[in-house]
């Protein structure tokens, strides 16, 4: 008898129905599944662009033609928890930049969460001048302690844009939303030996950023006055004593030297054919609270505390290296004393129409001190003897003294040092056991400081 295959034939056939169901079944559901994932990604797009490219704000004193969508890619996007260019973050930036004393300024501080920078605002908003900030919060050193400065400044109403000198959209975009009168740069990379390990850092902030942050003070109108931070180490192999403004500042010792000199030259440069007015200080090693964990007497301060040793250097010819140690406060009032008797710039439109203010001072303490007495004033304030390691001084752009001749900053802007090495190093202590809650000796004296002196 043959052999009945119609059963298995009709179970096939079943299967194959089956299978050809799911199928379909699937298929309908991927597709619902594709199409709801579609809508979700098209309506997170919309809302994105619908925040990031708000109107244009109808700001009277903007120039239609400064007004610069942000990109996409920007590394400025965003500012805290706010975006950048949005209505709430605008708010902030105008909240903080409105002056409030009559013929008050308004002025961008660039590289506000650091050292100097932060001092400068606060004393810019305490006497009532609108200030906002600027700074990329880089970690060059700890960016803890600069994000401490922010949270200082944030209690003095004083807003930080978080961004980048380089970021020429987010720069066009500061100064389209607020007219600033007056701009105070202090970014820039610091440190001598550092620019040995990371060369390119010091010409993107200290020369591209700078070019930059011109590139778009030259177009606005008007135009800002513009005070910026040079620094003593463009005398570099200079011999003359004490260093004055008339020295020959063409044998820079480092890189970052180099490219504070050529900050000079290109500040001469835009004065020229913009007419942007611009101001240059030289700092003579500056210290004090809040300051840099870089700088000697910092590091020293932390090293003579925890028992570790310290190289105190000579020179070639076994002499003493001495620095011309600046306060902070004496700083402060320096770099108020330029913006205070800073011309307007004369341009407009990026064209020059009359010649523009073009200055640069020397702002130190005139007392030039051995590093080894550094050394034993804080040996005396922690109550702690140092492990004291002395060798000569390498080659690597530091420079054996400095000492800065200071009359013309006095004659022009009343520029007078107050604070003497010891005295500005007992407030540095304070501040420092302080903020490090480091249980000493001298506790008792410190509880009740003041974090903001």
């Amino acid at each position: 008898m043959p052999t009945d295959t119609s059963k298995p034939m009709k179970l096939e056939r079943y299967n194959s129905y089956i299978r050809k169901v799911h199928s379909t079944k699937l298929l309908n559901a991927s597709s619902k599944f594709l199409f709801r994932v579609t809508l979700l990604i098209a309506l997170v797009l919309i809302l994105f662009f619908t925040i990031n490219y708000p109107p244009l704000s109808d700001n009277t004193h903007s120039a239609p033609h400064h007004h610069h969508r942000h990109s996409f890619l920007s590394t400025s996007l965003f500012s805290g928890s706010s975006l950048v260019g949005g209505a709430a973050w605008e708010k902030q930036v105008r909240h903080s930049s409105t002056p409030r004393r009559v013929n008050g300024f308004s002025v961008l501080v660039t590289g506000a969460a650091g050292f100097i920078g932060s001092h400068c605002s606060l004393a810019l908003k305490k006497r009532g001048d609108g200030v906002l900030g600027l700074d990329n919060f880089n970690d060059y050193y700890d960016p803890s302690l600069k994000r401490a400065r922010q949270n200082l400044l944030s209690k003095h109403q004083i807003f930080i844009v978080e961004g980048d000198l380089n970021d020429g959209p987010l720069l066009t975009k500061l100064f389209d939303v607020v007219p600033f009168t007056h701009v105070l740069h202090l970014a820039a990379q610091a440190g001598v030996r550092y620019a040995m390990q990371n060369p390119q850092s010091y010409v993107k902030s200290n020369i591209a950023g700078f070019v930059n942050l011109l590139e778009v003070a030259k177009a606005v109108n008007p135009q800002p006055a513009i005070v910026w931070a040079s620094s003593s180490s463009v005398y570099g192999l200079n011999t003359e004593n004490p260093f004055s403004e008339r020295d020959r500042t063409d044998r820079p010792a480092s890189l970052y030297a180099a490219t504070k000199k050529a900050g000079e030259e290109i500040a001469h440069t835009y004065n020229h054919i913009y007419g942007l007015s611009l101001t240059g200080l030289r700092f003579f090693t500056v210290y004090g609270p809040w300051g840099r964990p870089d700088m000697a007497y910092f590091f020293f301060t932390k090293d003579i505390l925890q028992g570790k040793p310290i190289d105190i250097y000579r020179t070639q010819d076994q002499k003493a290296v001495a620095r011309d140690f600046t306060y902070i406060d004496d700083v402060v009032k320096g770099c108020l004393g330029a913006l205070d008797t800073a011309e307007k710039s004369t341009g407009s439109g990026g064209k020059k129409k009359a010649p523009a203010q073009l200055r640069i001072y020397n702002l130190g303490n005139t007392s030039p001190v051995p590093v080894g007495r550094l050394v034993s004033i804080l040996e005396g304030l922690l109550n702690t003897k140092a492990k004291k390691h002395v060798i000569t001084l390498p080659r690597n752009g530091d420079v054996p003294y400095t000492h800065a001749n200071v009359t013309l900053a006095y004659k022009d802007f009343g520029y007078k040092p107050t604070t003497d090495l010891a005295s500005g190093l007992r407030k540095f202590v304070k501040w420092y056991v302080n903020y490090f809650g480091i249980e000493s000796k001298h506790s008792k004296e410190t509880q009740h400081f003041d974090e903001s002196s």
